[in-house]
């Protein structure tokens, strides 16, 4: 895997509050770093990744 998740409060601070980062802030560097992680798994294993999100 290429994608870092580098240390991040918001992700520290996330289940504090009974919630997943997307939720708790879904435009800190660790939620994107999640996300990027999660395109480049699926990517990797032969699935297509389609960058639709709506919050």
């Amino acid at each position: 895997m290429k994608t870092i998740i580098p240390k991040n409060v918001k992700l520290a601070e996330s289940p504090s509050f009974g919630k997943c980062i997307f939720n708790y802030d879904k435009f800190c560097l660790g939620s994107k770093s999640y996300m990027e992680l999660s395109k480049e798994l699926i990517v990797n294993n032969g699935g297509t990744y389609i960058e639709k999100i709506t919050w």
